[in-house]
């Protein structure tokens, strides 16, 4: 098995590093990668399904390793179901809070907000979540019911990793994908429609 050292390195670099090793050994079966935080090893674990490979990850002393073998037959299907076909606007989530002014109000503003996006119908496919709003997606988050339904109704949820580990909120996320930057690119780069809140 092929092993691949990517500890000490930032998103997206060790789901990038993967991605050009496979790109250039497209009939490896088996990959093994080694990273030194959960975030890290979520991202190459949900890359390495996307690709067609059964995945376990296993925590070491101070890393972690996620160990692909491919499906057979399963080379070029995409396990994630992905709407771009029939939906097309992508919300950037910036901020737990929407405005400057009093806390209180930006909080009720965006559970306002997030209550009113099914008003979008089908044309709403993907809310990522970076900086502070990374909160949103906690456990005790009051917006984790709407995010729910949200979820529920086909609307995909990304969370940005580093974001969740610089706020200590890895293992309090409630809902969605725990994302890199590379997928956050493609989906701008796929989407008809950015909004940034």
């Amino acid at each position: 098995m092929n092993q691949l050292i990517c500890t000490g390195l930032s998103c997206p670099q060790p789901v990038l590093i993967t991605k050009k090793y496979l790109e250039e050994n497209p009939d490896a079966s088996n990959v093994s990668v080694i990273v030194d935080n959960r975030a890290a090893s979520e991202n190459v674990s949900r890359f390495l399904e996307n690709k067609g490979f059964n995945v376990n990850i296993n925590k070491l002393d101070n890393s972690y390793e996620v160990s692909g073998t491919r499906i057979a037959g399963n080379e070029d299907q995409c396990r994630r179901y992905d709407r771009t076909e029939s939906k097309k606007i992508l919300i950037m989530i910036t901020n737990d809070v929407i405005g400057n002014g009093e806390r209180a109000l930006g909080e009720k503003l965006m559970l306002n907000f997030l209550k009113t996006l099914p008003e979008m119908g089908d044309s709403l496919w993907r809310l990522v979540f970076l900086n502070e709003g990374v909160r949103l997606s906690a456990k005790d988050s009051p917006a984790l019911p709407v995010l729910t339904q949200l979820e529920a109704h086909g609307v995909s949820l990304l969370v940005c990793g580093t974001c969740l580990e610089y706020y200590s909120l890895l293992e309090k996320k409630g809902i969605g994908v725990t994302t890199n930057m590379l997928d956050i690119v493609t989906s701008l780069q796929a989407a008809e429609k950015i909004i940034n809140l």
